[in-house]
């Protein structure tokens, strides 16, 4: 398989409850808790070694809480690369109700100054110009740090693909625009991440379908665009595919994305077929919402999820079985 290095310049350690219903104002009970570490590189990092790759992960830790993720990478059996500075890596709580709605309250995370950042630079130039272990491609996923600019993620792009090493990046906005301006090879917005980029609503597949071409038009290897129960667009050189997911209890979507982007990067990476490829991280995203944390590839139904995923070229008619 094939190492990959993953960047997670903001994570957080997520506290996720479960309740029935979310009541402003009022005391709610919470049903389960768990508490976890993340942030979408190290989420990406738990998909792509369950699915066999060797990963290295980084970006940056607090001091004062990073217990959870040294625990975390010591079982996942990752390498931990992550520029440490004082303080605590923030918490971000997520509130999922059982009818599928999740309420996200995001703490802005540790301030990160250009020496910090130059330090994160330079630790990814020296493991992609090392003759020994480097990485066959680079995920960058997540919010940019307070005291980052898209202008400084824009330039970690270019670092990385001056080494020739295809770099996949999941963030949204201005720092969205800066990466694709840059050189991302990979990109994954959501519906609302997409309309914001294009700057036009998306009211209809048409025009999420027009959008998604002129963000595939950007020089894109691989446009990725989500729209949750709705399924995936995926756009670049291997044509225009459709998934549809098999129909899940949605319990928990807050890794649905996380996951989709890792298991595509493992499809290109192991030269998949367009149709098992985007069938597979379809079948795994949808597994992912039946519970808090990233899709489980082991899943005993797991085979059953992929038969009832549907994939097909937009030219053609859908075709059933993502393994076919």
């Amino acid at each position: 398989m094939s190492r990959v290095l993953t960047l997670s310049p903001n994570p957080a350690i997520d506290l996720s409850v479960a309740l029935d219903s979310l009541e402003l104002g009022g005391v709610n009970r919470a049903g389960a808790i768990e508490i976890m570490a993340a942030g979408k590189g190290v989420n990406m990092a738990r998909v792509l070694v369950s699915l066999g790759h060797q990963v290295t992960v980084s970006g940056f830790l607090g001091t004062e809480n990073e217990a959870p993720f040294v625990d975390a990478f010591a079982a996942l059996g990752v390498e931990d690369a992550f520029v440490r500075l004082p303080g605590a890596t923030r918490i971000n709580t997520k509130l999922s109700e059982a009818g599928g709605r999740v309420t996200d309250i995001n703490a802005p995370g540790l301030a990160v100054d250009q020496q910090a950042w130059r330090e994160l630079t330079e630790l990814v130039d020296q493991r992609l110009a090392s003759p020994r272990g480097k990485p066959d491609a680079v995920m960058i996923g997540g919010s940019l740090p307070p005291g980052v600019g898209a202008d400084a993620l824009a330039a970690l792009v270019r670092c990385v693909r001056r080494h020739e090493v295809p770099v996949w990046v999941d963030t949204s906005g201005d720092a969205l625009a800066a990466a694709i301006e840059a050189g991302a090879s990979a990109v994954k917005p959501n519906r609302e991440e997409l309309a914001e980029w294009a700057a036009m609503p998306l009211p209809d597949e048409d025009t999420l379908h027009r959008a998604a071409q002129l963000l595939a038009s950007r020089g894109l290897q691989h446009c990725l665009v989500s729209s949750g129960e709705q399924g995936v667009l995926w756009l670049g050189q291997q044509g225009e595919w459709r998934s549809h997911p098999p129909t899940v209890e949605v319990s928990n979507t807050v890794c649905a994305g996380d996951t989709l982007f890792a298991a595509m990067l493992h499809a290109v990476l192991t030269n998949m077929s367009p149709q098992a490829g985007l069938g597979l991280a379809t079948a795994l995203s949808a597994e992912a919402v039946r519970h808090p944390g990233v899709g489980d590839v082991h899943c005993p139904d797991f085979h059953q999820l992929l038969e009832h995923t549907r994939v097909h070229r937009l030219s053609d008619a859908a075709t059933g079985g993502a393994l076919a």
